[in-house]
This record gives C-alpha cells, structure tokens and sequence, in this order.
C-alpha cells in the first residue's frame, strides 16, 4: 500500500489535535459544572458559563435538531473531499481548511453522541456543549442582516473551542484564497504552455516553500 503524502498526515494531526482539545475541554465542563452556571475570568469580559446549543454556530436554527445534524455530517464529508482535492497546493490554505474541518467534527461528536449519552436521547438529537463567554458587546441586531436581523446578540456568542477552530479556519479560507486561486491559473497556464504537461498540484506546490525539505513529498501529488 503507498504511503500517505506528507501533508495527508499533517493536515489530519491538525483536525485530530482541534477534536481532542475540543472534546477535553468539554468533558472537563459537563464534569465541573452546572448548566447555567457562570464563572468569570477577566471580570465581565470573560467567563465560562456552561449552556447547551440546540442550533449552528452562534445559535442559529433552521430546522430540526436531526436536521442540522445530518446537514453537519453532509457539509463536512463535502470539506474533506475539497480538502483532499487542492489540500496538496497551498499551506496556509490547507491549514484553514483543516481547522474547519477539526472544528466541524468536533461538533458533531457532540450533535450525534451527546443526547444519547447525557439524557438518553436518540442518536443525532444532541445538543452542543457551549462555554467560553466573551463579552464584547450586546444589542439588536439590524434587520438586514441575514437570519440574525432583529435578534438580540451577545458578541461574542457562547462558543467552544471547535466554534473558535472553524471561525478562525473561515477567516484563513478568506484571506488566503485569492493567492490560492492565483497559484491555481498560474499552474493552469504552465500546464497550456509546456507541450508536455505539467500535473497541476506539483506545479502549484513547486512554487512554495518546503515543509519538510522534500518538495516532492509534500506535492500532494497522488
């Protein structure tokens, strides 16, 4: 069997690493704490206060708890196809794709095991273990904003370290992506210019510095 490209194994020791924090972090709380209970950090700009999260990140709820669970499972399977696919171009943008992926697994474990676990639930009704209070600011929200318009908001919401993961993940796709799509066209035209072809993700990662002083193994070339 041929052996995992290098930056396989290193994406997955990230998404490992963002699950085990996550679900540590969580099992300290369910066992030191009380639902609703609050325990201030830095005053009334951080605490911890322990809730449980029937909705999305930040609250939101569009249909029921099954539902968001299987569109969870759904969105998640699609980032590790997406993350195998172009995972082999571009560091940073690999980085950002993996910790949305940490981030989103580690909620699920919570969506799918927890109701069971904690209250005897069916499977995939469990709700998401919240309890990092930064308190920045509170308010209506304006009407215009998509699905929040209207709403009264604590910034920032209760959230947990997979939420911090796949937020800060979000941010990565963001910032990084126009250098990632031009590193895509810059290999698509090397690849119409040499007459005889260039793989497309070896150009790519040829241009970038190594990770671990082998270029061809961290190609993500297959």
């Amino acid at each position: 069997m041929e052996k995992l490209p290098n930056w396989k194994s290193k994406s997955m020791m990230i998404v490992v690493m963002i699950i085990i924090v996550d679900q540590l972090s969580k099992w300290l709380v369910l066992q030191t704490m009380y639902r609703g209970q609050s325990i201030s950090v830095f005053g009334d700009w951080l605490k911890l206060t322990f809730i449980e999260n029937p909705g999305m990140a930040f609250g939101i709820e569009f249909g029921p708890p099954a539902m968001i669970t299987i569109f969870s499972i759904v969105a998640t399977i699609l980032i590790v196809v997406y993350l195998f696919k172009v995972g082999g171009m571009f560091r940073p943008y690999r980085i950002s794709l993996s910790m949305v992926l940490g981030g989103a697994i580690g909620n699920i474990i919570d969506r799918v095991f927890y109701g069971k676990l904690l209250h005897d639930d069916p499977l995939f009704l469990g709700k998401v273990v919240d309890f990092i209070h930064i308190n920045v600011w509170r308010g209506l929200v304006p009407d215009f904003v998509p699905f929040l318009g209207g709403k009264y908001l604590a910034l920032f919401p209760i959230w947990n370290v997979a939420d911090m993961a796949i937020v800060l993940g979000v941010v990565g796709i963001i910032s990084f992506q126009r250098r990632f799509h031009t590193l895509i066209e810059e290999s698509l035209h090397k690849a119409d210019t040499d007459p005889v072809g260039v793989d497309v993700d070896v150009a790519v990662s040829s241009d970038l510095p190594s990770e671990s002083g082998s270029e061809g193994e961290d190609s993500g070339k297959e």
